[in-house]
């Protein structure tokens, strides 16, 4: 897709980290911005620092909502234009040690990472195959692609929308339309913080696996703030929709001293 000028964007997980980086990139290129999230202080920001550049509209929007989601993208497509690219970016990294995972805990990180995506796929790919166009990007993480110190749940995620993403991307070519699927590194975002405000309350967890869980998220943030702005990926993304590229990685960002500094964390994260 080698126009973005014009064309109306909606990213999920829009108005925080990785989905405000693609949404100032693509405002960037000229394109037309639809941007949904769960903060609602942060769809005001959002919208505050963007309206001057491009057309925006906030939403909020719990992707796993299926009714709400097409209601709103029909709502979306009659006041801001035809969505022509997709970014399904909302995620959590969700888990819980082996002997603690609950079927709510599974339902809650598989019903975002994975049944939003598919929900954002379901909701604009019919409309994407009438107009013969359209490019859809799949946020996922280098650990959709090889298993890392993530845990179980996050992997399993990750992995689903790497497959989701690279079939789809066959049977969507002969419509015109493009598939590609983010594979991150470490990117410098909040997604831990807010992913542990979020998540369902788990019954049965000692003081001393609460602070075990803590150190371990604490670990896992200073990985995170190691990585790479969020502006970063969102130029890696319009670049990789502009060339249409099945995978997006940051993992550029992985060498050198960043690179050490994760194998260090890594290395003294405590198991779960």
């Amino acid at each position: 897709m080698d126009r973005i000028e014009g064309r109306t964007v909606f990213i999920t997980g829009g108005a925080r980290g990785i989905g405000l980086g693609m949404a100032r990139a693509f405002a960037g290129a000229g394109a037309k911005l639809a941007l949904a999230d769960l903060d609602d202080e942060a769809l005001v920001a959002a919208r505050a620092e963007l309206e001057s550049r491009t057309a925006v509209q906030t939403v909020r929007l719990d992707v796993r909502d299926r009714r709400t989601y097409t209601r709103i993208a029909d709502e979306i497509e009659a006041t801001v234009g035809p969505v022509s690219i997709l970014c399904n970016n909302a995620g959590v990294a969700g888990g819980a040690p082996v002997n603690k995972m609950t079927f709510e805990l599974w339902d809650w990180v598989m019903g975002i990472n994975v049944n939003g995506v598919i929900n954002g796929m379901q909701i604009f790919v019919p409309r994407m195959i009438e107009r013969g166009d359209g490019h859809i990007v799949n946020t996922a993480s280098g650990a959709g692609l090889a298993v890392t110190a993530s845990s179980a749940m996050y992997t399993t995620s990750k992995f689903a929308v790497v497959g989701l993403s690279e079939a789809m991307r066959h049977q969507l070519a002969p419509f015109g339309i493009g598939v590609s699927v983010l594979c991150p590194g470490p990117v410098r975002t909040s997604i831990i913080a807010n992913t542990r405000a979020q998540e369902p309350p788990r019954e049965g967890i000692t003081p001393e696996e609460r602070q075990r869980e803590r150190e371990r998220a604490a670990l896992a943030d200073q990985i995170l703030q190691a990585g790479t702005p969020p502006d970063d990926v969102g130029r890696m993304v319009l670049a990789g929709v502009k060339e249409n590229r099945l995978y997006i990685h940051t993992d550029r960002l992985m060498e050198g001293l960043i690179e050490q500094r994760t194998r260090e964390l890594l290395d003294a994260m405590p198991p779960w």
